[in-house]
């Protein structure tokens, strides 16, 4: 395949960044990132990667006039950036209507007027929760149930990609994927604290009894999984991306313990999360039938460990993160 120059939104995030990293590792395509910055976009997350192949513009995703000739330049877009985090947008969900809504707004008209391919990325929390014992797993067809003003702004830019899809003939897919873990996570987030919390020598923290279950995907499968849909998938399409990696918090807590030396039973429980959802679960077989993809990453605890590996050998990363992100959740009691 000819290379092409895709512009990443959000690609100096988490998951954003994993998926240039491996653009860079898998392909011969450039990329150019087009990041807020804000507290979750790290400029340390794209170092490294080589000169020429990938580009940094700050700015944000909602200002035409920045996005217009950057998607004019641009083979694809493909749209990661999103506020992403529950308990934030329960604190103040504005940040997630400007971004999630107004941002892919802007982005769709700027590939309608080029006529750009475009891919944009959602979570499994758009369809709200299952119950823990429920044998159901979410599929492409499975009704919208958002339950938070994170998830409900996700459900609507979703709904936004397929009405500029029918509407205006925008070239557009769309994919859902369930929890990410992997380098270069935020320390807010479940996995990465608990790992620096026990680097530090502090004992986990539990919302509830932790039988909430997610279904964990490591970073690199996400990033496969979207080439695919990108390279192969058919337009106006959603395809659900997982790795059927169904585990509890609390699993997920001493399995961490175990993994770093600890006790598995040295964690505390704090307060739950207001509308804590009980579970989500990806069925991602149109996924891997129609497009032939399958995870690298089929054994959760290999890449948990190796998750672990990469913290512990990248503090220099994540440490002017971690003092700021424990003040506020002790200001929260949890």
């Amino acid at each position: 395949m000819a290379s092409r120059h895709l512009l990443v939104t959000g690609g100096a995030g988490f998951i954003g960044s994993n998926f240039v990293h491996h653009v860079v590792a898998t392909t011969d395509d450039t990329v150019t990132v087009l990041d807020a910055l804000t507290y979750a976009g790290n400029r340390a997350s794209l170092e490294g990667l080589p000169e020429g192949r990938m580009r940094l513009v700050v700015g944000d995703i909602a200002d035409a006039a920045t996005v217009d000739p950057l998607v004019a330049q641009a083979d694809a877009v493909v749209h990661y950036a999103a506020e992403s985090h529950n308990d934030n947008s329960l604190a103040d969900p504005s940040p997630f209507l400007h971004t999630n809504l107004i941002g892919t707004y802007t982005l769709l008209e700027a590939a309608r007027r080029h006529g750009t391919r475009f891919h944009h990325i959602s979570t499994d929390e758009v369809y709200g929760d299952l119950q823990l014992d429920d044998p159901q797993r979410f599929t492409e067809h499975t009704a919208y149930n958002p339950s938070s003003p994170y998830s409900a702004t996700k459900a609507g830019s979703d709904m936004l990609v397929r009405a500029w899809v029918r509407s205006f003939g925008v070239q557009a897919t769309l994919s859902n994927c369930s929890n990410n873990y992997g380098p270069r996570q935020h320390v807010e987030k479940f996995i990465p604290r608990q790992i620096t919390n026990l680097i530090d020598g502090i004992r986990p923290r539990l919302y509830g009894a932790g039988t909430n279950v997610r279904d964990w995907i490591h970073a690199d499968d996400h990033s496969s999984a979207v080439l695919a849909i990108l390279e192969r998938g058919q337009i106006g399409e959603t395809y659900l991306i997982g790795a059927d990696g169904e585990k509890n918090n609390k699993e997920v807590v001493e399995l961490l313990l175990q993994i770093m030396g600890r006790d598995t039973g040295d964690y505390d429980h704090v307060a739950d999360r207001p509308g804590h959802d009980l579970r989500y679960a990806i069925d991602s077989t149109r996924l891997r039938e129609e497009l032939g993809w399958k995870p690298a990453y089929g054994d959760f605890e290999q890449g948990l460990a190796a998750t672990v590996d990469w913290y512990r050998g990248n503090e220099a990363w994540w440490r002017p993160q971690k003092e700021a992100t424990e003040a506020k959740y002790a200001r929260a009691g949890q």
